[in-house]
């Protein structure tokens, strides 16, 4: 059996957790078993994950797992997949999903390959699985040889497939112990989608000079529905929050489309954004690193460029 862990912050299930579903019943096909869904405490309409592939929906219906605890979450899954013979678990690669997966490979004893994007091999029962390493430079392979395997999956790395039926919910409980973690308050970022959820990114370097010039950024994003990023300087600037912060050291990104202005793509932020499906840079170095990674380029000046760009994406979508 396969397990996947399910994210429902705040109650509610997200992007990632159909993603990680879907992912989860292509590799229960692979090796010809079947794919559970595993929700913890308050989650609202949890047998809509039934139609992502899950035969199965269990939930662990306790409150104290409203708030994060990896050490309890970690120990909550392990005891489920224990109990249920599971033989794969996936999460998201996400921090909730990073947080719990070696916890959870230590408690089941299991081979871990973390952030993986493409569905395993499958030989002998064995998983063999790769993944990008050395900022995107080589392709690893990894063969899980441990009775279990542990996986956590990308963010936009499969389309989630809503092909399959609702499945009611099974309410379990699980012997978690009590956590030693109090959560007193919660700070979320509300409005936009996650970045690592996020189809359509727009992000901007130090290009833009100075914090109050990024209304352009800030519109061109509404008029595509995008989430808005930064660079690495931008952040430690404190022009922009750090949760935008994407690359090597910030977050780690595969939209379908990444526009990047004023950013010149040092090696740092090309490790997090180079797995992004498209790739627009607008700079005016015809020189900057970032269009030898670029599907298209537009050499100019960014507040010449960017406002056009605007208007013509609004006239487009007005005729469409």
């Amino acid at each position: 059996m396969v397990l996947v862990f399910a994210e429902s912050p705040r109650g509610h299930l997200k992007k990632a957790a159909f993603e990680a579903v879907t992912y989860g019943k292509k590799v229960a096909d692979l090796l010809g078993t079947s794919c559970t869904a595993l929700t913890l405490g308050t989650v609202d309409q949890a047998a809509e994950l039934g139609r992502y592939g899950a035969s199965k929906v269990l939930n662990v219906a306790d409150a104290s797992f409203d708030q994060f605890d990896s050490q309890r979450f970690a120990a909550a899954i392990a005891d489920v997949a224990k109990n249920n013979g599971a033989k794969v678990v996936i999460v998201s690669h996400t921090s909730t999903g990073k947080s719990i997966a070696g916890r959870l490979a230590v408690r089941l004893d299991a081979g871990l390959v973390s952030g993986v994007s493409g569905l395993p091999e499958v030989s002998g029962g064995q998983l063999t699985v790769k993944k990008t390493v050395f900022s995107g430079k080589a392709i690893a392979e990894y063969r899980i040889t441990s009775p279990v395997s542990v996986l956590s999956l990308m963010g936009n790395a499969i389309k989630p497939d809503a092909s399959g039926q609702s499945v009611a919910a099974e309410n379990i409980s699980t012997n978690a112990g009590s956590g030693r973690i109090r959560v007193k308050d919660v700070r979320t970022q509300e409005g936009r989608v996650p970045l690592p959820e996020a189809e359509i990114v727009v992000s901007a370097g130090r290009g833009m000079k100075d914090p109050s010039n990024w209304g352009i950024v800030e519109d061109l994003a509404e008029t595509l529905g995008a989430t808005t990023a930064c660079s690495r300087p931008v952040a430690d600037s404190d022009w922009r929050p750090h949760h935008e912060h994407v690359g090597q050291t910030g977050i780690a990104i595969r939209p379908n489309l990444y526009i990047a202005i004023g950013i010149s793509g040092a090696i740092q932020h090309l490790a997090g954004v180079n797995n992004s499906k498209v790739i627009v840079v607008i700079n005016k170095d015809p020189e900057a690193p970032f269009f030898k990674a670029a599907d298209y380029g537009v050499v100019g000046d960014l507040f010449e460029v960017v406002p056009r760009l605007n208007e013509a994406f609004k006239k487009f979508k007005a005729s469409n």
